[in-house]
């Protein structure tokens, strides 16, 4: 522990860069007050009253999914895989786009005037399914949020080199309490407000550091340095040396559609706006941003380990070559930013990721507790759930997802790259989504039991953690080295791939034995 101090230690981080940070803080605090006002019902709490225009639409959208857990996934595959990470941003960017000129799902899911995924599983199932979803979305989600506020909170650490082992658990503690107060009060406008002033603050910050490290490190110099480290195989996703390989390229093209069309606060984005054409344009627009904003990120995580190479302190904490345990990667990116962005800049730099971290919470503790709201509490309680209610449970239901996520923070042992564990726990929840959605929306003869069928198919997708993995293998009684040859066959991305193909066909064999009469469907709803 104390040679990780001696490591964050050499950072640029001054005072007045923290009033700079607190300065931020406080103008989001200040929105969320001012936002309570206009909280009227829960379609205000959920969708803004469905009047978000263009230019906002792109922004808040833009906004919830470049989060600061985000940059930090993003800078720690630059850091380990180099160039060939570029291609999960190209792929999200170029599936944006397509989304965005089709209307693939989104365009079809908002006309049904859903305000959430599984209230459209009400209308086109029926309330079973509903429950169903809800809960599945909402377990996929919160864990997938689990690991979000510990990476924001290493990066505070690691660029303002705050020395104290209780660090990590108090800048946790204090940037989800910031975030739930806000939340709870203003719910979507107050993250639509927030969200538009991030994305001009996260724009500035992107553009800003990543000039300073091209300046400091040399742009030719980066690209040399890479091939002198991986060869071609920092270049090329698909040659299985990057890390990567082809079935890991595809897997990565399904989440592009994933982010965009069918994870739920993206969706909430196309349902908060004015209009269908709204929605395409935001889409479209949105495939520019995503692609320089992803990618920037990458760039980032290459540029760290460049310096951290060439850095001897550095370099033997994060490649030890004693057998001693090694540095986090993720840590590398503000690391590095912490050396070489001078003060005052930093502490901009900062707020904007500080941003770019609240964004994304805010955008996910409002959907999942909407989610149980509307679509497990409401049909369970009936008419005994007003308006007035619902917005009440919604809140209380953000603080206990919060408490959630910080408990996971703390016990989950992450045992793969955390861009790997958001892709698997996210898979619980849209593996059957996307046949749902897909079979709901554009197949009449999907019917509810094939939904189901579908939703549960999908939750194969836990298997995918190696942490899970590991321990199920070793509950069947199998050796440390039959567990190791299976964990490298069946790799996330595999199982993930397999759970999509699964409930596809699951949905198919149950709609086609088990059709649905529209009696039935009327009744359930």
């Amino acid at each position: 522990m104390e040679h990780f101090y001696t490591i964050i230690e050499g950072t640029n981080f001054t005072q007045l860069d923290w009033a700079i940070v607190a300065l931020y803080l406080a103008v989001s605090v200040g929105i969320g007050i001012i936002a309570n006002r206009y909280v009227a019902n829960m379609v205000d709490f959920v969708v803004a009253g469905r009047g978000v225009r263009t230019a906002l639409a792109v922004a808040t959208l833009t906004g919830t999914e470049l989060g600061l857990v985000t940059v930090m996934y993003c800078a720690q595959k630059g850091f380990t895989g180099g160039f060939a990470a570029f291609h999960i941003g190209i792929a999200s960017g170029v599936v944006t786009f397509f989304v965005g000129l089709t209307g693939f799902i989104v365009v079809r899911l908002r006309r049904c005037g859903a305000i959430t995924i599984p209230d459209y599983y009400r209308m086109r199932y029926g309330k079973k399914t509903q429950i169903i979803g809800g809960l599945m979305l909402s377990l996929g989600g919160i864990l997938n949020m689990g690991m979000f506020l510990k990476a924001g909170s290493m990066f505070i650490v690691g660029i303002t080199g705050l020395q104290s082992e209780a660090a990590l658990t108090w800048v946790m503690v204090g940037l989800l309490g910031l975030v739930l107060f806000y939340t709870v009060l203003g719910g979507m406008i107050s993250v639509i407000l927030t969200d538009y002033i991030q994305f001009v603050v996260l724009s500035l910050g992107l553009f800003l550091a990543t000039g300073l490290m091209i300046q400091a490190i040399g742009w030719d110099h980066i690209f040399e340095k890479v091939i002198e480290l991986k060869g071609e195989a920092g270049f090329n996703p698909l040659m299985a040396e990057s890390g990567f390989g082809i079935d890991y390229v595809v897997w990565m093209c399904f989440l592009g559609l994933v982010n965009c069309a069918l994870w739920p606060t993206a969706v909430a984005r196309a349902l908060s706006c004015d209009s269908e054409e709204t929605v395409k344009k935001q889409y479209m627009w949105s495939s520019i941003s995503f692609t320089i904003m992803f990618i920037v990120p990458y760039f980032w995580g290459i540029c760290a380990l460049v310096y951290i190479t060439e850095t001897p302190l550095l370099s033997e904490a994060f490649f030890p070559a004693n057998g001693a345990a090694a540095i986090d990667t993720l840590y590398g990116m503000p690391i590095l930013m912490g050396r070489i962005l001078p003060a005052g800049i930093i502490g901009i730099i900062t707020a904007s990721m500080i941003a770019a971290f609240m964004s994304t919470h805010d955008s996910y503790l409002l959907c999942w507790s909407s989610v149980l709201t509307n679509d497990v509490f409401a049909p369970i309680l009936g008419s005994r759930m007003t308006e007035k209610l619902k917005v009440f449970l919604a809140r209380i239901l953000i603080v206990v997802i919060g408490v959630i996520i910080l408990i996971i923070s703390f016990v989950y042992p992450l045992k793969a790259e955390l861009w790997d564990y958001m892709a698997v726990t996210g898979a619980i929840y849209f593996t059957g989504a996307f046949a749902l959605l897909f079979g709901g929306l554009y197949w009449r003869r999907a019917s509810s039991t094939g939904a189901v069928l579908a939703l549960f198919t999908g939750g194969i997708s836990v298997l995918g953690l190696p942490a899970v993995q590991e321990k199920v293998l070793y509950w069947l009684g199998m050796g440390s080295e039959a567990v190791a040859r299976i964990m490298t066959v069946c790799s996330s991305e595999r199982v993930g791939l397999a759970a999509i193909v699964l409930s596809l066909f699951m949905m198919w064999m149950g709609s086609i034995f088990f059709p649905d009469h529209k009696e039935q469907v009327q009744e359930e709803m």
